[in-house]
């Protein structure tokens, strides 16, 4: 197979950048446009495969995501004229006439034109008519992008069980007349638990390796999601679990360019120097924090999953330094969010916050009393948790085969890299501690 050309190099990262910060614009308007979900993943499709094509011979085009979105349009046009079975969303689809290539100014209408459709996406995808499961997975594939199989994954069943769910939702949202659309007011309500772990689902992933990259951090995603989030808070400025969720999203992204060093390996919180860190967006998610208490505080009710996620996030992100952080305030807000919210991540993270205020052994005890291996056996922070608590302890001969289950485990390149020298360290001289 020949080696890619320097011109097929170049365009293929820069289609992996667009790909990466605006599929989920693309796609969203592409189902807005034809109203078939399976035909505008398709014809995506068909247009990263033309661009693969073109770009390296014609060049990358100055809006690169405009190009795709005509591209996957035109396709789209093609297939349902054709077909002629879905003349009225050819008549939908033709309505809006694609620009011509080459002009800028026309290529950032069309940006500009489906610049909430991604939202409608989610709504539509959180619709109370389908059950929750299949809510979960059609964002996951829809609006994350992950492959059919790597969905399968996340629900333990075959591919060809989780293609079949796919098309039933779909057929469902199509065969209901489920409209394609932000609710009214009075239906917001219902659903706003869905969209919100949407939202706080897509923000997270982009700080997960996804699929088979090995980079950990993408905060094209991110920054999406906050986007979101905000238009979300714009929709319903009195709930303050959104206004937590905002706040919660902004302080963990005020860390993002200390995630990583020059090197790209991991850095962990209390080695990050906080004065790189984003203080503007600090100060907003502390405003924003503050709203949401003050609502839920006038509405007498009780503090939801996110405003108490935001609560511990505030703790980490104002400390002046690592030693300085309220330990036992945050094992108070986890103890709370596991009677709110149970699950075992929350008591992973309790744990660990136990061990920064208490010390390593009582974060074990509790890692113990816990049991979180029949919950969490594949998830390697759990092993490499175990293995720090035994590692603080003076225990390297416990904590090495933990390291390494971690590391056989871990899910990215840069997690891998500092776990190796978790590992390496603890089998030269154990790092006391």
């Amino acid at each position: 197979m020949p080696n890619p050309t320097p011109a097929t190099t170049k365009a293929s990262a820069a289609l992996a950048e667009v790909v990466a910060a605006e599929r989920l614009r693309i796609v969203a308007t592409l189902i807005r446009t034809t109203g078939d979900w399976d035909l505008a993943e398709d014809c995506f499709h068909d247009a990263l495969t033309r661009a693969l094509a073109t770009w390296p011979v014609k060049g990358i085009p100055d809006n690169p995501a405009a190009w795709l979105t005509t591209a996957a349009k035109n396709r789209a046009i093609d297939l349902l004229r054709k077909a002629q079975a879905e003349q009225r969303a050819t008549e939908r689809a033709a309505h809006e006439p694609p620009p011509e290539q080459g002009k800028e100014d026309e290529e950032d209408d069309v940006i500009a034109t489906f610049d909430d459709d991604r939202l409608r996406l989610i709504f539509t995808c959180c619709h109370p008519a389908l059950a929750m499961e299949n809510r979960i997975a059609l964002t996951l594939r829809t609006v994350l992008g992950l492959s059919v199989a790597e969905t399968a994954h996340v629900f333990l069943v075959s591919e060809q069980t989780m293609q079949k769910r796919l098309v039933r939702t779909r057929a469902k949202i199509r065969d209901a007349g489920i409209p394609y659309r932000v609710p009214p007011p009075h239906l917001l309500p219902e659903r706003l638990a869905g969209v919100l772990a949407v939202l706080y689902l897509l923000f997270t992933e982009g700080y997960s390796s996804g699929g088979d990259s090995p980079d950990l951090i993408r905060p094209a995603l991110a920054d999406e999601a906050i986007r979101l989030t905000r238009l979300v808070a714009q929709l319903m400025p009195h709930q303050p679990e959104v206004l937590a969720l905002l706040a919660l999203e902004l302080f963990q992204h005020s860390r993002a360019a200390t995630r990583l060093d020059a090197a790209g390996d991991l850095v962990l919180l209390e080695d990050q120097v906080r004065s790189r860190w984003n203080a503007l967006a600090i100060a907003e998610a502390s405003r924003t924090l503050a709203a949401a208490e003050r609502t839920l505080q006038q509405q007498a009710s009780p503090p939801g999953p996110y405003l108490l996620q935001a609560q511990i996030a505030a703790e980490h992100a104002t400390a002046p330094s690592a030693a300085a952080t309220d330990f036992a305030r945050i094992v108070a807000l986890y103890e709370h969010l596991s009677r709110v919210a149970p699950s075992p991540i929350v008591d992973l993270n309790r744990a660990i916050a136990v061990s920064c205020s208490e010390g390593p052994d009582a974060g074990l005890a509790l890692l113990d009393t816990l049991q979180l291996d029949a919950h969490l056996g594949e998830y390697h922070l759990l092993h490499a948790t175990r293995a720090d608590f035994l590692r603080r302890l003076g225990r390297p001969t416990d904590a090495l085969p933990h390291y390494c289950r971690a590391l056989e485990l871990a899910p990215s390149d840069p997690e891998r890299r500092f776990l190796q020298r978790r590992v390496d360290g603890v089998s030269r001289n154990g790092w006391p501690r």
